[in-house]
């Protein structure tokens, strides 16, 4: 597990948008896979200054584990959690079962660094990560979505988020951004199914990660209430945004499929545009840096 190139501006981008790192937490022990030039850059291009050198005295700190980028972000203290020894984590815990005191409602800044995806009981994983940031501090995730088959045990859906990081659940979802594994990327914001009235997908050519930054408000247990995803709970309650009234005829998206999708295929390979099509109703894109 490590943060690479992407995740150090991940985690840049998410101090300027003022996530509180004093406090953090890591899930698994994150090693920095990232050479000394390109985290001066990330550093420079959100606004920072970090030379060179002090980048690669920040790489040969800590047996090159991620210590000391939190520290340079505000960190007072930085606790890691693994279910084995081997990355001398802070503490043990097996993420399947349920984390209890002295952990919860402890930390400012809890990050997923690619962890939860590996972890079966993701429900309750993801409830431990939650309950494990107090009131008023963030829960941060870089987490696998399409074209990451076999990485671990699940790819993740923005409805997932969307769902879970909820009121219900004691959240506000402030960021959940769609990025591809590939240099210079673009950032997409990514809309809520409810919003868009219409599932949000995505088939894409890369790997894409899922970027997140959601606000603890409430001191609640998560899913005590399991999430329903959007357009059914619309259809099953009845009369909310994205309900069957909503939803896109299916003789629409069989259209889609069989033509539109095709014939956007081949214009790509004619003009030499292999990259995704991302629809602009659901993916906004944007510059983390401004």
């Amino acid at each position: 597990m490590g943060l690479d190139a992407l995740g150090t501006r991940f985690l840049l981008f998410a101090k300027r948008r003022g996530v509180d790192f004093a406090q953090a937490a890591m899930l698994g022990r994150q090693s920095l896979n990232v050479d000394a030039a390109a985290l001066s850059r990330a550093f420079r291009d959100f606004g920072a200054s970090l030379a060179p050198v002090a980048a690669a005295e920040m790489l040969a700190r800590r047996a090159g584990y991620a210590e000391p980028l939190l520290e340079a972000l505000g960190a007072q203290t930085v606790d890691s959690f693994d279910a084995a020894p081997y990355e001398d984590a802070t503490y043990l815990h097996d993420f399947n079962r349920p984390i209890g005191p002295p952990h919860l409602d402890r930390y400012s800044a809890v990050l997923d660094g690619g962890t939860l995806e590996h972890v079966f009981q993701f429900p309750v994983a993801l409830a431990n990560a939650m309950r494990m940031v107090r009131p008023g501090g963030h829960f941060l995730g870089i987490l696998t979505a399409n074209n990451f088959l076999g990485h671990g045990f699940y790819q993740l859906s923005p409805e997932l988020f969307h769902t879970a990081l909820s009121a219900a659940n004691g959240y506000v979802l402030e960021h959940l951004v769609a990025v591809e594994d590939r240099p210079g990327a673009p950032w997409y914001e990514v809309t809520a199914p409810d919003a868009a009235r219409e599932r949000v997908t995505l088939i894409n050519r890369y790997p894409l990660y899922l970027l997140v930054i959601a606000r603890r408000v409430r001191d609640v247990v998560p899913f005590e209430t399991p999430p329903i995803q959007s357009d059914y709970q619309a259809m099953w309650v009845g009369g909310a945004p994205g309900g069957a009234s909503r939803r896109r005829p299916a003789w629409l998206t069989a259209l889609s499929h069989r033509l539109v999708r095709p014939f956007m295929r081949g214009v790509r390979r004619l003009t030499g545009n292999t990259s995704s099509t991302y629809n602009p109703r659901h993916y906004r894109r944007f510059d983390p840096t401004a």
